[in-house]
């Protein structure tokens, strides 16, 4: 059957199950989309390219399956590139289309030229440009597997104008061949028989967790682990959801801003279980200080990741679900006992908590009402800046990818559009963009595409007229001289209503929960401006360049 390289491309499309692509059109992409407007394939018009890349990133974190974002040559494609780093730095399977100029064009600084796939080379686990149609639907099979297999991650394919314009005589492209790809998934025997010894031997064991648990499916092999051991667990930031986080193991977050407990356990420990985690900078502090008393186990499916930060003194590479049903056999269970007492002891305290003020509004009574209002079943997603801190710490995450934030590139702008993804990966859920007032600023435009399709996404905008932890941070560490950090906002009840949206302003606690309930019942977008209290801060804190013992707030 005789096909174009559009038609070639939407074919390829379905055949990897996609039914849904966030994207915005131009010239060197109007065949992909001639080719779109008859396909099963439902697109959602952004209102910019990055929004697409987040949106995208947002619909695979929920979902659990690749995000494809698509945008036309030059600007288009360039306008992806924070939204592909982003999903590059937590491992998210996406894959972006990017048009490309004729290929007798490239090279010449052709109008909307650019090398995309040599800008994007340090952010992407692979990318492509297609030089030949028959190349395309092979290209097309072996991006999606790339992206989702191993440690995920984005991929992206440029398409030369007259590469999607040209005919072929179209077959399905056969079995995939990558001989210099094979990831590793089981863990090898001599690495899990170490493991077990040194986790029967310890006394003092903490289990840390990541984003690969939830990336693996292995939150509940992870629970089975710390039940078995009566193992406390911390987790990082985009681990929230991959262990109950109302479970009594369960020590919240570590780092920077991570609880006392968790801090102070990691620190006392004697045996670190690290899985599916890269110890980034945020999590370990001072590095030559972290958990210096324990034997630390690696257990990751990239290689490149042992050792990387933090000695690894017994590493596992694997698929960490995989290697979690490897280890379980050879293990016995433990008692509970005076390493369990004594962690009670500092969540005693140490609490994590807020005074409740009905006259005024605290950022952390907004997401505990948040918490409440929707039974702690909702989707959260987040910008990033102090309200991220917040939604870490007064949301209680119980089930894996119901947290969705931007970790390890900290983008501004992500969340809005990462909630209009998970809203239409996950219609009939509640949804929830927590943000910042200068975060949500800087990808406002999506509330048109919100609008457009009617998605009930709720945004709750934490307004304290601040770049709230850039201020923190001057307030610390840099004498109160506030350069260029305070924001002169517009009027966000009009703005949502400008767009069509719903707008709600909420100054006192007392008010809190009939705006939550009146929002979340709602057919369409609704914007909350939560007016909070102007300089409160994210505590406990641990400063540039300290250990995680040494905590201020």
């Amino acid at each position: 059957m005789k096909m174009n390289g559009a038609q070639i491309l939407v074919q390829g499309l379905l055949d990897q199950g996609v039914d849904t692509i966030f994207g915005y059109p131009g010239g060197s992409v109007l065949p992909i989309y001639d080719a779109l407007y008859d396909a099963n394939i439902r697109h959602i018009l952004v209102r910019h390219e990055q929004g697409a890349a987040h949106a995208a990133d947002g619909y695979a974190r929920a979902s659990g399956r690749p995000g494809v974002c698509l945008a036309t040559s030059g600007p288009g494609a360039t306008n992806l590139v924070t939204g592909i780093a982003n999903a590059y730095m937590d491992s998210v399977p996406m894959v972006a289309i990017t048009g490309q100029v004729p290929s007798a064009l490239l090279g010449r600084d052709s109008f909307q030229e650019a090398d995309i796939t040599g800008i994007t080379m340090p952010v992407t686990k692979h990318n492509y440009i297609v030089k030949d149609v028959k190349e395309l639907a092979m290209t097309l099979k072996e991006a999606f597997y790339i992206a989702t297999t191993g440690k995920p991650g984005p991929v992206l394919v440029d398409i030369p104008r007259d590469v999607s314009g040209g005919t072929m005589d179209y077959e399905d492209p056969g079995p995939i061949n990558l001989p210099g790809y094979r990831p590793v998934l089981e863990g090898k025997e001599e690495q899990l028989n170490k493991a077990a010894a040194a986790i029967t031997d310890s006394i003092r064991p903490v289990i840390y967790a990541g984003g690969g648990v939830i990336g693996s499916g292995a939150h509940q092999e992870l629970k089975r682990l710390a039940e078995l051991l009566m193992a406390p667990v911390t987790t990082t930031l985009m681990g929230l959801g991959g262990f109950p986080g109302d479970h009594p193991l369960y020590l919240g977050m570590l780092g920077m801003h991570g609880s006392r407990y968790a801090n102070y356990a990691v620190c006392e420990s004697d045996l670190l279980i690290a899985v599916g985690a890269r110890f980034d900078d945020r999590v370990t502090g001072k590095i030559e200080s972290f958990a210096p008393d324990a034997t630390i186990i690696h257990i990751d499916i990239d290689p490149a990741e042992i050792r990387k930060n933090v000695r690894a003194d017994i590493p596992v590479v694997g698929d960490v679900k995989i290697v979690l049903n490897q280890l379980l056999p050879r293990l016995e269970a433990k008692l509970s006992g005076a390493w369990q007492q004594k962690i009670d002891q500092w969540k005693k305290e140490y609490p994590i908590g807020y005074e409740e003020d009905n006259d005024k509004l605290k950022p952390q009574q907004v997401i505990s009402a948040i918490y409440k209002a929707t039974r702690g079943q909702a989707r959260i997603a987040t910008e990033v800046g102090q309200h991220q801190m917040w939604a870490a710490h007064y949301y209680t995450y119980t089930r894996p990818r119901s947290f969705i934030s931007s970790g390890g590139l900290g983008a501004m702008g992500y969340g809005f559009p990462a909630a209009i993804g998970v809203q239409v990966a996950c219609p009939d859920e509640v949804v929830f963009d927590i943000a910042g007032d200068g975060s949500i600023q800087m990808n406002i435009q999506e509330m048109a595409t919100a609008v457009n399709y009617q998605l009930p996404v709720n945004v709750a905008v934490m307004n304290n007229g601040w770049l709230g932890m850039v201020r923190q941070w001057q307030e610390l560490f840099y004498n109160r001289r506030y350069s260029c950090t305070e924001l002169v906002n517009p009027d966000f009840v009009k703005l949502a209503e400008a767009y069509g949206a719903s707008g709600i302003r909420v100054t006192r606690g007392a008010d809190l929960k009939p705006a939550l309930e009146e929002a979340i019942r709602n057919s369409g977008p609704v914007m909350l401006d939560f007016v909070i209290e102007r300089e409160e801060n994210v505590f406990p804190m641990v400063p540039p360049g300290e250990s995680l013992g040494n905590m201020i707030g």
